[in-house]
C-alpha cells in the first residue's frame, strides 16, 4: 500500500521502501494525487515518455498534456484519469503502450491514481513483420496454386483426352488437396488483414437475409450429401437493409455453416433463423452436432484453436474459421456468442446493428 495516513500530507504516503521498489519496476509508473497532479514517475516512465522530473512533477494533467508522448496518454485517459485495463495507446512514432490505471481509495475517497505503462512496441513490431511476411507468402502462393487448380480442372473435364478410372481418381484427390491449400491461403490472408486493421473493404447497403439465404443455397449439395434437414426461418416483416461488407459477411456465415455441416452426423438438423430487433438484426445458426466440451468453450474464438473432440475425427482444420468470424462481426460493430452442449449440438448467434447513423438509408424505399 503506497498510502500512509500519518505521512500523507508530507509525501503523499510514499515510503522509502516503496520508492525503491518503484524505481526498479520494468514497467513505467506514474502516480497522481487526488487533484490529478503528478507527484511521482519512475525511471522507466521517464524513459518511455521522454520527460524529466523537473518538467512534469507537480503539474496537472492539463499542464503535462503539452509534452509529445504525454499528449496521447492524457487524451486517452481524460483529464480525470479514468480507470482502464491494458488499453492500447500510441504514444508517439514507434511507441505503443498498454495502459492500466488504478484509483487508490480510502473510505471511498480517491487518494491517488496509479498509471502503469507497459511498453509493447517490440511485440507489436514483431506482429506487424509477421503479418507482412504471411501476407507476402500467401499472395505469392495464391497464383501458382490457382494455376494448378485450373490445370487439374482441365484434366477432369476431359479437355485433354479421357482419363482412365485410376487417373481420374488420382486427379480428383489432387484437386481436393489443392482446394484445401487455397482455403488455407485465403484464411491466412484474412488473418493478416485483421491484424493489420484493414479488414472491411467495401461497406454498402445490403440485405442480410438475402446474403444468408445465398450461402445456404451454395451449401445445398453438401446438405443433401449428408441428408441434413435445414430450416430457414425468416421474420414475417421485411428486414431493413444495413451497411455490410458483403464479401466478408458471406465468409462469416459460410464458416459457421461449414462447421455445422461438417460436425453434424448424417440425418441431423440445422436451423438458420433471422430476427429483427429494435436496434439490430440477430442471426442464429443451430446444429444437432457434436457440441463443444464445456471446459474448452472459453477458447473457441482463439486463433488456431480446435476442440479436442473435433481433433479426434478431423485432423485437417486450421482453427482459424471462428477467429475470422468473430473479427468480421465485431468489425461491423456487432456481437457474437454461442450456446453448446457436448453431444447435443451448438447454436451460434450474431447481431448486426441498425445504427442511428444509418437512419438516412432506412426509409421505405429500402424495405
Amino acid at each position: 500500500m503506497f498510502w500512509n495516513k500519518e505521512k500523507k500530507e508530507e509525501n503523499n504516503g510514499m515510503q522509502g521502501s516503496d520508492l525503491t521498489i518503484v524505481n526498479y519496476l520494468t514497467d513505467g509508473l506514474l502516480v497522481f494525487d487526488k487533484n490529478n497532479r503528478l507527484f511521482l514517475l519512475n525511471p522507466q516512465a521517464k524513459k518511455i515518455l521522454d520527460v524529466e522530473d523537473k518538467d512534469v512533477l507537480g503539474k496537472s494533467t492539463l499542464e503535462i498534456n503539452r509534452f509529445e508522448r504525454m499528449e496521447p496518454l492524457v487524451k486517452h485517459l481524460g483529464a480525470g484519469l479514468r480507470e482502464c485495463f491494458r488499453e492500447e495507446v500510441e504514444a508517439g512514432e514507434n511507441v505503443i503502450l498498454e495502459v492500466t490505471t488504478v484509483h487508490v481509495k480510502l473510505r471511498q475517497e480517491r487518494l491517488s491514481t496509479l498509471v502503469i505503462l507497459h511498453d509493447v512496441t517490440r511485440e507489436k513490431l514483431a506482429d506487424k513483420l509477421k503479418s507482412e511476411f504471411v501476407t507476402l507468402a500467401a499472395h505469392q502462393l495464391r497464383t501458382p496454386i490457382s494455376g494448378i487448380k485450373w490445370s487439374l480442372q482441365t484434366l477432369l473435364d476431359g479437355d485433354l483426352g479421357k482419363l482412365t478410372e485410376k487417373q481420374e481418381e488420382v486427379v480428383k484427390q489432387a484437386f481436393i488437396t489443392n482446394n484445401k491449400v487455397i482455403n488455407l491461403v485465403n484464411d491466412l490472408l484474412n488473418v493478416a488483414e485483421i491484424e493489420e486493421g484493414r479488414y472491411l473493404n467495401k461497406v454498402v447497403l445490403s440485405n442480410l437475409g438475402e446474403i444468408i439465404l445465398s450461402v445456404v443455397e451454395d451449401h445445398r449439395k453438401d446438405l443433401e450429401n449428408k441428408n441434413l434437414q435445414v430450416d430457414f426461418l425468416k421474420p414475417e416483416e421485411q428486414l431493413p437493409q444495413v451497411m455490410l461488407d458483403i464479401e466478408k459477411m458471406k465468409i462469416a456465415v459460410t464458416n459457421i455453416l461449414d462447421n455445422a455441416i461438417r460436425y453434424t452426423p448424417e440425418g441431423g438438423k440445422i436451423i438458420v433463423s433471422i430476427e429483427k430487433g429494435k436496434k439490430d438484426i440477430e442471426v442464429r445458426i443451430e446444429d444437432s452436432g457434436m457440441g463443444i466440451p464445456f471446459n474448452e468453450q472459453d477458447k473457441i474464438f482463439s486463433k488456431f484453436f480446435r476442440s479436442s473432440n473435433i481433433r479426434k475425427i478431423d485432423t485437417e482444420g486450421t482453427g482459424l474459421g471462428l477467429y475470422i468470424v468473430k473479427n468480421i462481426i465485431e468489425a461491423h460493430e456487432g456481437k457474437i456468442w454461442f450456446e453448446s452442449e457436448e453431444g447435443k449440438g451448438t447454436a451460434f448467434y450474431f447481431t448486426v446493428p441498425i445504427k442511428k447513423s444509418f437512419g438516412e438509408f432506412l426509409t421505405s424505399e429500402f424495405y
